[in-house]
């Protein structure tokens, strides 16, 4: 589950299927690929299937990262 900065009621269809680009974008690049997903206002959940090797602190850290600055930037 990855939450909104205080859970801040902002996630709407249309942000997550923009979430859920980047997140295949960013997968590409870590080998991870995306099982099952759905949302609510103010969180995500995310059902993802990554190789063992995977640096899964470094992944989430740049979805995380790239997803805050996308929205950010296209849904001000």
């Amino acid at each position: 589950m990855l939450v909104i900065k205080y859970r801040r009621k902002v996630i709407n269809q249309d942000i997550f299927d923009f979430l859920m680009d980047i997140f295949s974008d960013i997968g590409d690049k870590y080998d991870v690929e995306i099982v099952e997903s759905n949302w609510d206002v103010d969180h995500i959940h995310v059902l993802f299937d990554a190789a063992p090797g995977t640096n899964l602190v470094k992944f989430i850290n740049a979805y995380k990262s790239a997803s805050s600055r996308s929205i950010k930037r296209d849904y001000p």
